[in-house]
């Protein structure tokens, strides 16, 4: 481990099934390859508790981007699609912004993104989402429960979740999970 080795969170599923829109994210941060925290909350709401929204990378460049990010979603009267679209070239064309290493996942009632630094807003066909180290793991184990399970969607967040950390060394089992139209 050294001074420059960045501070990481990882992790972060979206599901929608049935009506419900559903993000998790496990709690772990690591420096390096040192785990330095196990319960972190990496999945938050924004505007007016109509938008969840999570990170993996940089935990320092991710906060400063959830700051700009509900700067948009007000601007923008909670539109995440022009949020992100606007987030997005910011960050690609600022020099400072562009430094930036996270990803961030949102998600409302009718849109899931991903969001990047290289002005990538992605909505994914399927009705899930997964960012961080252990997103692709998260990210098939959602797809073969939604195919094969009759969970709801935050059972399948849950399980795809402990799925991941299984496999992923940087995802833990401390995960969180919000639901748009839940009160935190």
């Amino acid at each position: 481990m050294t001074l420059k080795d960045p501070i990481r969170a990882t992790t972060i599923l979206a599901v929608r099934k049935d009506g419900r829109s559903v993000m998790a994210g496990d709690g772990q941060v690591s420096l390096g390859e040192t785990i330095m925290k196990h319960k972190a909350t990496k999945v938050r709401f924004m505007y007016k508790d109509s938008v969840l929204v999570g990170f993996a990378g940089t935990a320092a460049d991710a906060f400063s981007l959830f700051e700009r990010l509900e700067g948009k979603l007000e601007q923008y009267k909670g539109n995440l699609t022009r949020a992100a679209v606007e987030l997005a070239k910011d960050w690609r064309t600022d020099k400072i912004l562009r430094r930036l290493e996270a990803l961030i996942l949102a998600m409302d009632r009718e849109h899931t993104l991903i969001i990047s630094g290289t002005g990538d807003v992605i909505e994914p066909d399927e009705s899930v989402a997964a960012i961080g180290s252990g997103g692709p793991y998260a990210l098939a184990a959602a797809r073969a429960l939604l195919a094969h399970s009759n969970l709801d969607a935050l059972s399948i967040a849950r399980e795809a979740m402990k799925i991941a950390a299984s496999i992923c060394v940087y995802t833990n089992e401390k995960i969180v999970v919000r639901e748009i139209g839940e009160k935190e």
